[in-house]
């Protein structure tokens, strides 16, 4: 038996509660997994709670991120000890996930934990940090270099935001947050911001043309804001969409794509090849200090995450949240 987070279903609302689960109700994989830390995401926020239809089946253990060792593995993959890592590929959705003190998973879905990053460290960072440096990744290989100007982050205080904002400055950029929380401004400029911009400056509906700023874009919260940071970017800029934390939509005209030359680029996490995932880690594992993983992260227990999810939905929550799972 272990402890496990477990989502279930037999009446509405469902129920989300720390319980005890016997190994023989996990899933089907090729790998055991004694999990270490897991993280609370966004994603794991809405499926936890509810409030969005995340979770697939029932029951369900949540958590899209875990680090831990290799219990058992049924193929050559990887060695009895090993230390591995997973983001994504449905799980906490539609396969078990990391919020229990086990997991048995698809070797295919394991990268090995990165040299240069400890197991705590690496669910500080976690999907939203892993997302971050993909986002940042794509804007260089499309050429936004540091000369051609500013960059926008929006959903500046959410993990992923907070991620790019510090990645971005270490690289040179020169950075614009936006953020709903003015009264983090503090906290954003220590990650390395150069200006704070309220939200309300790009949440509402906006013309389909406007005075060209950015050189690129990481855009967390989709909707009108995403609209409008396509809308005043430069000729030639570059927009990264990877958050909807405003709404799905996108409210926008072809103007900028046609008229500027803007590119618009989607960033998917969950089902990113293997050798993206390795690239990412370990441009992560050489951007990273020491320093960045606690000014970014939150520890929590496993007793403390279903009210934890409730905060992080009402926007009450700066930055990462990992989650302790092993003592």
């Amino acid at each position: 038996m272990f402890k496990g987070l477990l989502i279930t279903q037999k009446d509405k609302p469902q129920l989300s509660q720390v319980v005890d689960i016997n190994e023989d109700q996990l899933p089907e994989g090729d790998v055991l997994v004694d999990v270490h830390y897991s993280t609370l995401n966004y994603k794991d926020g809405l499926a936890i709670t509810g409030k969005a239809p995340v979770v697939r089946s029932f029951p369900m253990v949540p958590g899209i991120d875990l680090v831990g060792q290799v219990n058992h593995c049924y193929s050559t993959a990887f060695n009895q000890g090993d230390w591995v890592l997973l983001n994504g590929f449905g799980v906490g959705e539609a396969h078990w996930g990391g919020l229990a003190e086990k997991a048995k998973l698809k070797s295919d879905w394991l990268i090995p934990l990165p040299k240069g990053i400890d197991p705590k460290q690496a669910m500080m960072i976690g999907t939203a940090g892993y997302t971050a440096m993909l986002s940042v990744l794509a804007l260089e290989k499309q050429d936004v270099t540091p000369d051609l100007g500013e960059i926008l982050v929006t959903g500046a205080n959410g993990g992923v935001g907070s991620f790019a904002i510090r990645l971005l400055h270490r690289l040179g950029y020169r950075v614009v947050a936006s953020t709903g929380r003015m009264e983090q401004t503090d906290y954003l400029t220590f990650l390395g911001a150069n200006e704070i911009i309220d939200r309300a400056t790009l949440s509402e509906p906006g013309k389909p043309l406007q005075k060209e700023r950015w050189a690129g874009v990481i855009d967390c919260v989709g909707s009108h804001t995403l609209a409008n940071a396509c809308a005043s970017t430069k000729y030639g800029g570059v927009v990264i969409s990877c958050g909807l934390a405003q709404g799905m939509d996108f409210p926008a005209s072809v103007a900028p794509f046609i008229l500027r030359g803007v590119r618009l680029i989607g960033i998917d996490s969950v089902m990113r090849p293997k050798a993206d995932r390795i690239e990412a880690w370990q441009r992560l594992s050489e951007l990273l200090t020491v320093q960045d993983y606690d000014a970014i992260s939150t520890e929590i227990e496993l007793d403390d995450v279903v009210e934890t999810a409730y905060k992080l939905l009402d926007g009450k929550v700066r930055g990462r949240v990992l989650v302790k799972i092993k003592n």
